[in-house]
């Protein structure tokens, strides 16, 4: 076990590592500089032999920007140079690696903000607006999932939905049709025009042994276009879709496909 000792010195003698790969936002060192100023430099800065910081690089930019005239860090001499390096990487990446218990913080959030200390809650580092979220998150009433609500394995429940079949929930509707026939859009959408289309085609891949899931999940092969066309009957395929969404779409209206090669367009 290294004898590590704690030394004061000046933030301005403090050196930024060369390879230090974490960067702070101007918004973030001010969020560091508040809680500084409300609870004290109370985490030393690692540096090496030389002064060069391992780490503690935004604490000492927001010293710096307190105008404090020295901060406690501890000097890591036990460590070779790649290693140092390799700590700076560890040390910011682990702490990104735990979650928040958000019932616990919101309990926490809400017991520091009634107290009267001389502090702000923002100096913990959250914004106020995600305290306010939190807290009220917090005393939002429990309600029991609806099973209806929960999902389901399609090949374990009897299909009851058949082709022809126009579905009214409301005031939305839910047609079984082909995206190829004039007449699904005409049942669908009487005269009125989609404003925006979200679609899903298939790709002309079978479902087993692509889209599987590691045998974990089960999908059933696509209608058409899972595997069996040409490329030209594919493309073919494709083109008569768009050109019947096309048609039932207004002037103007957004399209999103999705196919990870095709973003949304505007038609």
């Amino acid at each position: 076990m290294a004898n590590l000792q704690i030394t004061f010195r000046s933030p301005l003698a403090l050196a930024p590592h060369p390879k230090n790969a974490r960067q702070h936002s101007p918004k973030q060192i001010d969020q560091i500089a508040a809680s500084i100023a409300s609870f004290g430099f109370n985490v030393p800065v690692l540096v090496d032999k030389t002064g060069q910081i391992l780490a503690g690089h935004g604490r000492v930019q927001a010293a710096i920007q307190l105008g404090l005239t020295e901060v406690p860090t501890i000097a890591i001499e036990h460590l070779t140079e790649t290693q140092r390096r390799a700590f700076m990487l560890a040390d910011n990446r682990i702490a990104e690696l735990s979650t928040w218990d958000e019932q616990q913080l919101a309990i926490e959030l809400e017991e520091l903000s009634s107290v009267d200390e001389p502090f702000e809650i923002t100096d913990t580092g959250f914004d106020l607006a995600r305290v306010d979220v939190l807290i009220e998150e917090l005393h939002k009433p429990v309600t029991k999932s609806d099973p209806a609500d929960l999902p389901v394995d399609p090949l374990t429940v009897e299909s009851v939905a058949r082709l022809g079949d126009l579905w009214l929930l409301g005031r939305h509707r839910l047609f079984v049709g082909s995206a190829l026939d004039r007449l699904s859009y005409e049942v669908l959408l009487g005269r009125d025009r989609a404003q925006m289309v979200f679609i899903d085609p298939p790709y002309n891949v079978r479902i087993q042994g692509n889209v599987s899931g590691l045998g974990k999940a089960r999908h059933s092969e696509f209608v058409m276009a899972s595997g069996e066309m040409s490329s030209l009957e594919f493309e073919a395929f494709l083109h008569a879709a768009f050109a019947r969404l096309v048609a039932a779409s207004e002037d103007g209206s957004i399209r999103c496909c999705h196919v990870w090669t095709a973003p949304c367009d505007q038609g």
